[in-house]
């Protein structure tokens, strides 16, 4: 799967450096099957963040779309045209969306502008964003290497482009999110949403590319025995069935490997880490509090690049639904027991 996306990176790379649709950067390996604890690997989904900067003429500017804090923050990708003259007396041949009429722009067979192809009212669309991924990612298909062994089926989504490759033997999927950094911070907002019907000019503030980072931080000092994914992996298949999400195990999980050093987590200590981890979800019940592992964190590796509202911001709890809903935690504790 990195093979592929390095050969689809290049690819991107010569379609979007001449025209005015979004430069599509170099993938960003994102999620579980990529940091090491896939439960299952026949279950596994292959994610890969692919960073979008706009083209000539144009900036893109993120406008916050709810003010109040929450794991995936909605955010708003506006569009504004810029001033390119320079570029056209230097004889590049493209002419400024600003100062020439649109008359004279249709005349000269030039593309339009992506206010026109990819926005609504002035801010990227995310639906019709995918719509273009998709096609060229179907386009870039048969010039790629891996098409000579490898069949590509494109799955049904609205907000990513998701697709399988298969060779008859084996079987991959592979999930293309786009998005768009926040400067130049491990943060990005990406076309992916919690919310089932959720605007298409909204996009869904993520630190995966954060998280990712931090796992690869502690493998660069982990010995070669440690175990700390095992135990992520071990809980993330017992929970199933179960109301803990995989995202509550992971958060348990980096808290702890932030906290214990890594030499804590070789084989001779797995019974004990494993014990570390459901305690720490039993305290996390019993306080109805779960502190989000990069929103506020002060103690993460000097690597891990935030914007500042993210660095500086109070500490969110991820069981706050708890504190209003007696019954949620009144089921969860069960749940734990059951675990």
């Amino acid at each position: 799967t990195t093979n592929l996306m390095d050969n689809f990176s290049i690819f991107f790379g010569h379609i979007s450096s001449d025209s005015f649709y979004p430069v599509l950067q170099r993938a960003i390996q994102v999620g579980n099957a990529f940091e090491g604890w896939t439960g299952h690997e026949e279950d596994a989904v292959y994610r890969f963040l692919v960073p979008m900067t706009p083209p000539p003429g144009h900036s893109f500017h993120l406008e916050l779309a709810n003010a109040m804090w929450r794991p995936g923050r909605d955010f708003c990708v506006r569009v504004e045209l810029e001033c390119i003259c320079t570029r056209e007396q230097q004889g590049e041949n493209m002419l400024c969306f600003l100062h020439h009429p649109e008359e004279e722009l249709r005349r000269s067979n030039q593309d339009p502008s992506l206010l026109r192809t990819l926005c609504t009212d002035s801010y990227l669309d995310v639906e019709k964003t995918g719509r273009w991924f998709y096609q060229v990612v179907r386009a870039v298909w048969p010039a790629l290497p891996q098409s000579h062994n490898w069949h590509l089926v494109p799955l049904p989504s609205t907000r990513s482009c998701q697709f399988k490759v298969t060779n008859g033997r084996e079987s991959l999927r592979i999930e293309m999110m786009f998005g768009v950094q926040r400067g130049d911070s491990d943060v990005f907002v990406t076309s992916q949403s919690r919310e089932l019907y959720s605007p298409s000019t909204r996009w869904t503030e993520t630190f995966a590319v954060a998280e990712m980072k931090f796992f690869r931080h502690i493998a660069r000092q982990a010995p070669p025995e440690s175990l700390h994914l095992k135990c992520l992996q071990f809980f993330t298949c017992l929970r199933q069935g179960l109301g803990f999400s995989s995202c509550t195990m992971k958060t348990i999980v980096m808290h702890l490997l932030n906290i214990l050093p890594v030499s804590k987590w070789q084989r001779r200590h797995f019974l004990t880490r494993i014990l570390d981890i459901s305690r720490s979800l039993r305290y996390s019940l019993e306080r109805k509090h779960l502190d989000h592992f990069i929103v506020g964190n002060q103690r993460l590796p000097e690597e891990i690049i935030l914007p500042e509202d993210v660095q500086m911001a109070d500490t969110l709890n991820l069981f706050h639904h708890m504190e209003t809903d007696p019954a949620a935690c009144s089921q969860m504790m069960h749940q734990y027991q059951d675990l």
